[in-house]
């Protein structure tokens, strides 16, 4: 009784041996040929024997085609981004003072130069109205410094005159060396006077543009204490408590301009050269939004860290429906390029796992062409790497190899 099962496990492991060791020979003994001079086919072989394939030409395999033509196609960059605000910024004070008006709520609209905080005043209008005396002063010592210039020069020429005069008698010997030494004398010191008085005039002159500038700071200091909105925007936070002490650096408001926004996204090395500043883009919002914008800016260094570039897309706003921060997959416009929109279930791939097609050439024999994916649509895949006319293999691809003859059956790419 145990030399039944025995038996049965050697009868199923000769089977198993010729189903799988020996099945090229198995088949070939089946079909009445020469187990010797059967032929192996496989997607390694990169030539088969025009003998082998007149031999196998009878036994060709049955598969469906489809005459396929490369078309030209826009090929998108994708990326993965979010909204930007055009412009945020946070108003802050210049100035030590406490705030003296209502705030303003967050989400208010604002307009360029609106008022967002009223600083208490203090003593800076005295500081003001004092300055402003100094100024007054300095410009009444004016005509007092020119009086004392026009004395020292007339002065002067009165000095030269007596001076001129000593000589003229000195040489006659009608003056003492003691007297023209007292003319020569009054002369230097008339100059002297001159020299005084310029300087006088000038530090009066310097005394006027302290007090202009005294004045000025004055004023400075008290338009700081009114804070305005810098742009028309939304207020993302309320402005500063009536009561707060503001100090210099203390924050008044945040003001965002949203109108137009901005849909930021980062550009891979191997794709950054297909972009141009310019180019149209769309945006679709994680709530379903689609938006359609510009190329406004590309960088030109790279994040240290991704090795990826910005790149920005203005995109308009007017209802204000787009917020900042919300996630968005980014479509940028490229050059286009030529390819082969064919059904997903011909990809296929060979051994050594390239992603790729089986085609059928001239001969009627089976040839495998790497491709890339291009694009994905509902309806088939674009795919580049084919040549400009190719009958793609779509039925029975994955019963076949490189360099098997077969019976293509064609089809039209509608059908």
């Amino acid at each position: 009784m145990r030399l039944i099962p025995l038996l049965t496990a050697i009868v199923v492991t000769a089977s198993l041996y010729m189903l799988v060791i020996e099945r090229d020979a198995l088949m070939a003994f089946a079909r009445g040929e020469n187990p010797q001079e059967s032929i192996e086919i496989s997607d390694d072989a990169a030539e088969i024997s025009s003998e082998a394939i007149a031999e196998v030409a009878e036994n060709r395999i049955g598969v469906v085609a489809l005459r396929s033509e490369s078309r030209a196609i826009d090929s998108a960059v994708i990326l993965r981004g979010q909204t930007q605000a055009a412009r945020q910024v946070a108003v802050r004070a210049e100035t030590s003072a406490t705030v003296i008006s209502e705030p303003l709520r967050k989400g208010a609209q604002v307009k360029m130069g609106d008022l967002l905080c009223r600083l208490d005043t203090g003593t800076r209008q005295a500081a003001m109205l004092e300055a402003q005396a100094r100024l007054s002063e300095a410009r009444s010592r004016v005509p007092e410094a020119e009086a004392r210039l026009d004395e020292a020069r007339a002065r002067l020429k009165e000095a030269q005159i007596n001076n001129n005069a000593s000589q003229k008698l000195s040489e006659g010997g009608y003056v003492s060396d003691t007297r023209l030494a007292a003319t020569q004398a009054s002369e230097r010191a008339a100059i002297a006077g001159i020299a005084a008085a310029e300087t006088g005039l000038q530090t009066t002159s310097a005394g006027i543009e302290s007090a202009v500038a005294a004045v000025a700071a004055a004023q400075k200091e008290i338009d700081r204490l009114t804070i305005t909105a810098p742009f028309d925007g939304l207020l993302e936070s309320d402005s500063a408590e009536l009561g707060s002490l503001m100090q210099p650096g203390s924050l008044c408001a945040t003001v965002i301009q949203l109108d137009t926004i901005k849909v930021v996204g980062f550009v891979p090395e191997t794709e950054v050269n297909r972009i141009q500043v310019g180019a149209m883009a769309g945006a679709e919002l994680a709530a379903g939004q689609r938006v359609q914008g510009q190329v406004t800016f590309l960088s030109r260094s790279a994040d240290p860290t991704t090795r990826t570039f910005e790149v920005q897309i203005t995109v308009d706003n007017a209802d204000l429906s787009i917020r900042d921060g919300q996630t968005a997959d980014i479509a940028i416009s490229a050059p286009g390029e030529r390819a082969h929109k064919l059904p997903q279930s011909s990809l296929t791939l060979n051994n050594e796992g390239q992603l790729g097609v089986r085609v059928v050439n001239d001969a009627q024999i089976v040839a495998f062409y790497p491709v890339k994916l291009v694009r994905d649509e509902a309806d088939g895949v674009w795919v580049s790497g084919l040549p400009e006319q190719a009958d793609v293999i779509v039925v029975g691809q994955d019963f076949v190899v490189a360099g098997v003859p077969v019976k293509p059956t064609y089809r039209e790419a509608a059908q």
